[in-house]
């Protein structure tokens, strides 16, 4: 009996490869999202430091959503980060999708963030 692998290995095994290529500076950080069914998380790390400059997500007390796991909650989300690294001034930022593909909550995301003033 063939078994299919697991999403979530799948994912991890797309993540590297394209973190292979993404890396923030202090200049310009890296925006990682990551996607649980029920929240999305998204933070800007600066990786020649190995900190986390900002962080936003749907478990945050700012934002007022009734469902934290939709495309609404992560334009929310989005847009909060992109407020966050602007206090911190950051303009420009290195997307990272987390191995997710670019579509739904992610895109959304980003749009939002991009909408907000972020350059990616």
């Amino acid at each position: 009996m063939i078994t299919k692998p697991d999403k979530n290995i799948t994912r991890k095994r797309r993540h590297q490869r394209v973190r292979k290529s993404l890396f923030g500076t202090a200049e310009r950080p890296r925006l990682n999202v990551y996607r649980s069914n029920k929240h999305i998380y998204a933070q800007l790390i600066d990786d020649n430091n190995g900190v986390t400059v900002a962080s936003a997500s749907t478990n945050d007390n700012e934002l007022n959503v009734e469902a934290t796991g939709n495309v609404e909650a992560a334009v929310q989300v989005g847009e909060l980060i992109a407020k966050r690294a602007q206090d911190k001034g950051y303009k420009s930022v290195v997307f990272d999708r987390g191995g997710y593909l670019y579509h739904g909550r992610v895109k959304a995301l980003a749009d939002a963030a991009r909408e907000a003033g972020l350059e990616f």
